[in-house]
Formats: structure tokens, C-alpha cells, sequence
């Protein structure tokens, strides 16, 4: 078991070197110049010298080759410094730690609710296969399935932030609080968010959901046709306990092989949803430096994803030994 942790674990450094160089020459030679953003952002009669200009180069390192400014940006990155923000002038540690907070709001509630909510429809949909009820729950799924969330954002925001204002069932438009929200008491604290982060939360979550309950239908409806799940059926055993206590079980295989991967789900947020709701989350800091031209904030990302990515795949691993005996990995 050691060996193959100090295996992956090498493995793991070698992956996150090659994306984290990837991404830096990408983003260097990408159109566009971190200094001229900075520019605009002045006032239109302000003008920078020659060597004011060059000066700034030095400072954000961009006067070196790319790959140079890699490994300086990577010595850096040994010594727990991720550098400042180029278009907000903080640690890019501190402008990471502000959105953290907003994003596990929504994605760790989405996720949640995701499984929360899958695995008893999908041992419904297992246990009524054929019945019409299944099959009205099984296209209703396709149908959330391919309905791309940025698409049913705008029809929520539509019925319930325009066509339905000033009635009770009406939602903030965007925003994660409203006008006030430091005077509310804390359940009215409480509430603001509820009411904020009820839409997107939708979005993030039926999709999850439509495809976690067919992936477990359909691993129950492979398991089912095992020989031990008919000796037990021939044993009398009810059909409740084959699906919840014989099948279930294994069925768990797989899914924890997917909870794993969709661990940097948690902290990467959706940047398309969170643009839209004007969330200030993870995702929309991603869209935000990479409109920004700002180097040190999506590298910071970059590599927070990366290994959030290589712990999700190890812990799918180790969670694959521990719900199937027979796996090993000495």
C-alpha cells in the first residue's frame, strides 16, 4: 500500500509540473498584455513613461523569458508564496481565500443535494423498471440531462426575479446578499442567502442529479443480472432487501470511483453560472483573471484544481480497496 501511495505520489508532482508549465506558456503567449489592462483601468489623460513601463516589467516578471518566469514563479511556489495579483495588488493567496467561502456554498449544497437525491431515485427507478412511473422518471432525467444550465438560468431568473416580482415567490435577480444585509438579524441573514443562492443552486444541481440517478440505475439494472442476485431471489429473499442490502453494495464501486473525480467540483465552482448570477465564487475569479490578463491568480487556480484533481483521483483509490475487498494494492 505504501509503495503504491509513494508511487501515485510521484506520479502526482510529475502530472502537476507538466499542467502548471502547460497552462504558463499558455497564458504567456495567449494575445494580449498584463500591462496594457493595467492601462486601461487609469484615467484616459494619464500616460506611462518608457521606463515607468519597463520598470513594471521587472516587477511583474515579465521582462524574462516564459519558461525563466516559470521556474521563478515555481521556486516561489516551494516556498508557499503564490505572489500578488496583478489587477487587485493582494497575495494571491488572500484574493483565493475570499472567494472559497461562496463557492462551498453552492457547490458543497449541489453536491449534497445531488446524492442525497440520487441514490433513492435511482433505487426507485431500479426497483419500478418497466412501470410507467419509472419511464415518466427516466425521460424526465434525459430531459434535465440535456438541458444546458446557462440555458435554464436565464429562464429562473426570467420567471422568478422578473415575471414574478413583487409577488412572494419572487427571487433576487443576482448577487449573493441584498441592500442591508449587514443591519438583518442572523435568520434574516440566513434567509437573504437562502433566497440568493436558491436559483443557481438549481442550476448546479439537476444536472448532477439526472446523471448520478441513471449511472446508479444503471450499474443496479447490470448487478441485478449477477447469479448471486437470482440465487438470493431463489432463496426467497424480498425484493426490497436484494436491491437496498445485495445490489447496492455492489453498485458502490463505481460511484465512489466518480465521487473522487468530482472532488474539484467542490472548490472550481461554475463560471458560467457564476457569471451569470453575479456570484463571487472561484469560477467567476477564473473568468475574472483570465479577462484580466492576471498571470499569478490563474496559475494560484490552476494549481488549487490540479491537485484538488490528483487528491480526488487517489482518494477514488483508496475508497475503491476499501468498499471491494478484493481489490489490493500491495
Amino acid at each position: 500500500m505504501w509503495n503504491y501511495l509513494v508511487r501515485r505520489l510521484i506520479l502526482g508532482i510529475f502530472t502537476l509540473w507538466a499542467v502548471t508549465f502547460l497552462v504558463y506558456m499558455l497564458i504567456r503567449w495567449m494575445p494580449g498584455d498584463p500591462l496594457l489592462a493595467r492601462m486601461e483601468q487609469m484615467s484616459a489623460g494619464k500616460k506611462i513613461r518608457a521606463e515607468d513601463r519597463e520598470q513594471m516589467k521587472k516587477i511583474y516578471g515579465l521582462d524574462k523569458p516564459a519558461a525563466v518566469a516559470y521556474f521563478a514563479w515555481l521556486g516561489n511556489v516551494l516556498q508557499l508564496n503564490l505572489g500578488n495579483s496583478f489587477s487587485r495588488y493582494q497575495p494571491v493567496t488572500q484574493v483565493i481565500g475570499e472567494r472559497i467561502g461562496p463557492t462551498l456554498l453552492l457547490s458543497g449544497t449541489s453536491l449534497l443535494l445531488g446524492y442525497l437525491l440520487a441514490v433513492p431515485m435511482g433505487l426507485y427507478a431500479t426497483a419500478r423498471g418497466g412501470k410507467l412511473d419509472e419511464r415518466a422518471l427516466s425521460v424526465s432525467l434525459y430531459m434535465l440531462y440535456s438541458l444546458p444550465a446557462f440555458v435554464a438560468a436565464l429562464y429562473l431568473q426570467m420567471i422568478f426575479a422578473v415575471k414574478l416580482q413583487g409577488t412572494w415567490l419572487e427571487l433576487p435577480l443576482d448577487g449573493m446578499t441584498g441592500g442591508g444585509f449587514d443591519g438583518f438579524s442572523m435568520w434574516g441573514k440566513a434567509w437573504d442567502l437562502f433566497q440568493h443562492a436558491l436559483l443557481p443552486t438549481i442550476c448546479m444541481t439537476y444536472g448532477t442529479l439526472a446523471y448520478d440517478t441513471r449511472f446508479i440505475q444503471a450499474n443496479m439494472q447490470e448487478v441485478l443480472r449477477q447469479d448471486y442476485i437470482r440465487t438470493a431471489r431463489a432463496k426467497g429473499v424480498s425484493r426490497t432487501r436484494v436491491i437496498v442490502h445485495h445490489a447496492f453494495r455492489n453498485t458502490l464501486i463505481p460511484f465512489v470511483t466518480m465521487l473522487g473525480l468530482e472532488l474539484p467540483l467542490v472548490l472550481s465552482g461554475a463560471i458560467i453560472l457564476e457569471q451569470i448570477f453575479t456570484w463571487p465564487g472561484m469560477g467567476r475569479l477564473f473568468f475574472e483573471a483570465i479577462r484580466e490578463y492576471d498571470y499569478p491568480t490563474i496559475m494560484g487556480l490552476v494549481l488549487l484544481f490540479s491537485v484538488l484533481t490528483l487528491l480526488g483521483q487517489l482518494l477514488a483509490d483508496i475508497l475503491y480497496a476499501v468498499v471491494d475487498p478484493r481489490v489490493t494494492y500491495s
